[in-house]
């Protein structure tokens, strides 16, 4: 009998510098999608995203520099990280000009990376519920508030660009109570990976 063959690793594209970073949030946050994220070598594409900007109500910069949001207000490319209705950890990358105080939240990912840590993280084999929501993607990746204030681009944090087109789709932020019109939630359309599926 054949041994079985292991599915193949996506390749990965041109690791992404902290430059990338220094754009528009609403930019930074299309161009994310398909890239792929890995925390110490664990971690898949990003298929869901969305954009926060400081001048709208939904942002955590919006009322100004906290000890929580202070990250936000420095140079792009640096990794903040809160605590979400004091349960789950959820991950931004710093976007546009220090103290712009903008950002992207990183909501779901195709698992591809180091699957057999996810699942043992995760306690659950169902590969699409790895990663399909901001809260799940950062227990899958083992991150917690000591990545908080951490380099996009340096250890043990690696991204790299996406290596193919995709089919973007755009939508409203999901779970949010201001600011609920902006369209600043981003997809890979049709993705079985994302935390809520986007409006047909």
């Amino acid at each position: 009998m054949a041994p079985v063959s292991k599915p193949s690793t996506p390749r990965l594209g041109k690791a992404l510098k902290r430059a990338f970073f220094n754009r528009d949030v609403r930019e930074v946050a299309r161009d994310l999608i398909g890239a792929t994220m890995l925390v110490d070598g664990v971690g898949g594409i990003i298929v869901e995203v969305e954009a926060y900007h400081h001048t709208e109500p939904a942002a955590h910069s919006y009322n100004g520099p906290t000890p929580r949001n202070q990250i936000m207000f420095g140079p792009p490319g640096y990794a903040y990280v809160y605590r979400s209705y004091g349960i789950h950890w959820c991950v931004n990358f710093v976007c546009e000009e220090a103290g712009s105080a903008s950002a992207v939240l990183i909501r779901a990912l195709e698992p591809t990376h180091g699957l057999a840590a996810m699942r043992r993280r995760r306690h659950l084999q169902e590969v699409h519920a790895l990663c399909s929501g901001p809260g799940k993607l950062t227990e899958a990746l083992g991150i917690t508030i000591a990545h908080n204030t951490l380099p996009l681009d340096r250890p043990p944090i690696a991204l790299h660009a996406r290596t193919e087109d995709v089919e973007i789709v755009a939508g409203i932020r999901i779970g949010i109570t201001k600011a609920v019109e902006l369209p600043w939630r981003y997809g890979v359309r049709g993705s079985k990976f994302l935390s809520k599926p986007f409006p047909k």
